[in-house]
């Protein structure tokens, strides 16, 4: 596997930015499948691609977050699903095989947008079909790995893991944790450790992504890797914390701070590493270079974390915030589109 062949000559690995804020800033339109560039304007889906392979990523993620059955279904393309993903990863494959460097194409596979049995309507047999069926898709197209991500609840992450297990193709997991340290569904970092650790098969890795603050993340990151998985970990932090600017959103995060936080990450023990929503090539590029150039360092404290990349969300927030948050997040809303 190309992953382990990158991991074990230099120790880490630089993952890619973000897909949705990169396609806004190409003109996709808010309440938009990005999905759909894949057949519609797949000069543009490529152009994402290697824009971040061009920044240094060695391994980028398909334009495919969102290609399940259920979440088409809000664009009237359930029936899609299958398509729409091999697209996406024949466009990567062009790219990947005409790189100078050794690039992974990871077929992107988020949440369905629903929420599982016994607290929701989805049963796991049905969400093992639309998984099944999106990796397949994607295996068609020519990825390397399927990657599941931004997950919260167990029972997606399971049933995700066996739609890959069942397309034949190695995975890697994250969940985001956005909620006061845990899932939007309860589960905490070491938790995720847990039940990484029992599927069969395995993930390649796994790890966070996303989230709310990038300090936030870096704290899952730091329980994730004192819970001492036995498989690389994976961080893919947002460039900062999202606000909207003129009508569009807006993350805080500079390259400069992005290039401290893979630092830091490559020091606490990811060795996958990447940015999330509103990291843009420029950010990519300033995250290879430390990578490259700064020597490895003593793992950092929290307090030292935050000293450098700025306080954790949630911890700012009044108390009677936290719990109205709380309470509208263990709703059954539906979780927000990835950016």
């Amino acid at each position: 596997m190309n992953l382990n062949c990158i991991l074990d000559r230099q120790g880490w690995l630089l993952a890619d930015g973000a897909t949705a804020t990169n396609l806004f800033n190409m003109g996709l339109e808010a309440g938009e499948a990005p999905e759909m560039l894949n057949v519609m304007d797949p000069a543009k889906v490529s152009k994402l691609y290697r824009n971040a392979v061009a920044a240094g990523a060695q391994l980028f993620l398909t334009n495919s977050f969102g290609s399940n059955r259920a979440r088409l279904q809000l664009h009237n393309a359930a029936d899609r699903s299958r398509e729409l993903s091999k697209v996406a990863a024949l466009l990567a494959r062009e790219v990947a095989d005409s790189s100078p460097e050794l690039c992974i194409v990871a077929g992107s596979m988020g949440p369905s947008g629903e929420i599982m049995g016994p607290a929701g309507s989805l049963s796991h047999s049905d969400a093992v079909e639309l998984f099944h069926e999106q990796a397949t898709g994607l295996a068609e197209g020519g990825v390397d790995l399927l990657w599941i991500e931004t997950m919260s609840s167990q029972e997606e992450f399971l049933a995700a893991a066996e739609g890959c297990r069942l397309a034949g193709l190695p995975w890697c997991g994250t969940m985001s944790f956005d909620t006061a340290g845990r899932t939007m569904m309860g589960i905490s970092p070491p938790q995720l450790v847990d039940i990484a650790e029992s599927v069969v098969p395995a993930p390649l890795a796994m790890g966070a992504n996303c989230g709310s603050g990038i300090s936030d993340l870096m704290q899952a990151l730091i329980q994730i890797c004192d819970a001492r998985p036995s498989r690389p970990v994976i961080a893919k932090g947002n460039a900062g914390i999202p606000s909207f600017v003129e009508g569009r959103i807006h993350y805080a995060g500079s390259p400069e701070v992005m290039a401290d936080y893979v630092e830091l990450a490559r020091n606490v023990g990811a060795t996958i590493i990447g940015g999330c929503c509103g990291t843009t090539p420029r950010h990519v590029e300033k995250m290879r270079e430390r990578l490259e150039t700064a020597p490895m360092g003593a793992k950092p404290r929290l307090e030292e974390v935050i000293a450098k990349l700025g306080p954790l969300t949630y911890d700012n927030a009044p108390r009677t915030n936290r719990r109205r948050s709380r309470r509208r997040r263990s709703a059954g809303r539906r979780p927000a589109r990835h950016n």
